[in-house]
């Protein structure tokens, strides 16, 4: 795990975008290394401009950005925040506070960034008067997103299909309840 004492949480911002596309450029590399190019493809989010204008998105309202940042002041995970749960997820029907992106620095994996992030995230929920954190994820091939956010915590929901131009993009919904 991280040394808590190595690792600051804060709120980003617009000008926090290439940093958290740079985050997304390392897991494509990472997920493209190992040939699980279901979740994301094969190419960086950076040089595809649609992603960039989505990403770029959440820099405004009504996204909170929560970067974990280290001791030399780089970002090394993100999570972006909002009540609003995108347009392919179920609703439900209460108040939510939903996980709309998470990604950590790939050279890191299982420092506990993640877990850092998703521990700020339950306690946003929590200042906000919310019993509900959701996630969406990746749910095909061999469900390893699916179990990793089950080790921080969530227990899965409802799955959901998204038609993209090269197939159908299997969706799973996790949550916790505070």
């Amino acid at each position: 795990m991280i040394d808590s004492s190595a690792l600051k949480i804060r709120t980003g911002g617009p000008e926090d975008v290439p940093a958290i596309l740079s985050l997304l450029d390392g897991a494509v590399a990472w997920l493209a290394g190992q040939g699980r190019t279901g979740q994301w493809g094969d190419q960086p989010f950076s040089t595809t401009p649609a992603r960039v204008e989505h990403i770029e998105q959440y820099g405004r309202e009504p996204f909170l950005i929560r970067l974990a940042v280290d001791t030399e002041g780089r970002t090394v995970g993100s999570c972006v925040l909002s009540e609003d749960r995108g347009k392919y997820i179920p609703a439900v029907a209460e108040r939510e506070l939903y996980v709309r992106n998470l990604v950590t620095d790939r050279t890191r994996r299982g420092s506990g960034i993640g877990a850092a992030l998703i521990a700020d995230a339950v306690e946003e929920a929590r200042r906000r008067g919310i019993g509900l954190l959701r996630v969406d994820c990746y749910g095909g091939a061999d469900r390893k997103l699916v179990a990793q956010y089950r080790a921080l915590g969530f227990t899965e929901t409802e799955t959901f299909e998204v038609e993209q131009p090269n197939g159908v993009w299997p969706g799973q919904v996790l949550a916790i309840r505070l």
